[in-house]
Formats: C-alpha cells, structure tokens, sequence
C-alpha cells in the first residue's frame, strides 16, 4: 500500500485555530459582580429647587431643578422610577413633539410611578431654579444626561414639599429661592 501524503490546507488550520481559542471560553460562565448595584435614592427639595442622588445614605451628586409651579405643584411623596427614555417624544393632547431641541421635556425622561410625571431635561433652560414646571421636576438637558445614567427602574424618588431634617441633611442650610411663581417654558 501506498502512503498518501495531506498537507492541512489553510482554512483547516484556521478552524482547527478557532476552535482552540473557543475551548476556554465554553468553560466561563458568566457571574454576577461579587457587589451588586446599590439602589440609589434620588431626593428633591421643592423649596430649595435641587435634586441629590444617595447611595448607601451618601450624596454623590446634586443638581438645580426647575418643579412645579404654584398653579401645577409637584406630586409629594416616595414614587419609583418605572421607565427610562433617551430621546424621548412628548405627548400632550392634540400635540406630538419629536425628540430635537425643540422637545420640551429635553433630551432624557425618566418617568416616576405617579402616571404623567417624571424628572426630564428642557428647552427652557432659564426656568432651572425656579417654580416653572407643569409638576415635573427639570434638569438642564446636560445634568439630565448625567443623571440619566446614575438611575435605574426601581430606583426611589422622594419629592419633599417641606424642609425636614432629611432634606436640611441632604442639601444643608436652607437659602430662600426668590421666585415670581410665574410658569417659564412649554414643558412639564
């Protein structure tokens, strides 16, 4: 018999290649972090128009807000978040504005448990730091997009109305906000 001499041809030897380098990776199995997220807490105060976010009792950001204005106060209470939207398109009654910088609720919403509210960025930026909002709480859009990625679905939301001593702790001494009361921008 006669001894038949075969060479590996070139796509042998990159499967032969492919397969070595996927052995290891069939034996990993992907494992939760040894540390799970934190869910955070975002806290807002109404009177002193600022937002923090905590985590494990710890402010590791604050930023100025616009609320609600007197004729549209915002909601009070503890509230998850239950979505996230980037880009998002606002809807109101007989009008639909795409995402752009004309949207009124900015370039991010997060929507809160209490139907119709939520904390988004604006197209009125100078409305920040007053009443201004229809009940939301408003962020410039770039604070928003910072905040945006500190937040996840079931995160908890506590709009404060009154200084208590959660919100003298969380954002310090109190500084009367001077405000007209008068409604600034066309968003929420």
């Amino acid at each position: 018999m006669e001894r038949i001499d075969r060479k590996p041809t070139a796509v042998q030897i990159m499967a032969l290649y492919l397969l070595v380098l996927t052995i290891p990776a069939l034996g990993q199995v992907a494992r939760p972090s040894s540390k799970p997220r934190t869910k955070r807490t975002v806290v807002v105060s109404v009177l002193d128009r600022k937002l923090a976010v905590l985590e494990d009792g710890d402010v590791i950001a604050t930023f100025p807000v616009a609320v609600g204005a007197e004729s549209s106060p915002s909601p009070t209470g503890e509230f998850q978040i239950v979505s996230r939207v980037s880009n998002p398109t606002y809807y109101k009654p007989g009008t639909v504005i795409p995402s752009g910088k004309d949207n009124p609720v900015g370039t991010r919403w997060v929507g809160l448990s209490q139907k119709g509210y939520g904390i988004h960025g604006t197209n009125a930026p100078r409305s920040i730091g007053h009443a201004a909002s229809h009940g939301c709480i408003r962020l410039r859009n770039r604070d928003m997009e910072k905040l945006f990625t500190m937040l996840r679905v079931g995160d908890v939301v506590q709009i404060h109305g009154e200084r208590d001593d959660e919100v003298a702790e969380t954002f310090g001494e109190y500084e009367e906000v001077a405000d007209a009361g008068t409604e600034q921008g066309a968003g929420q």
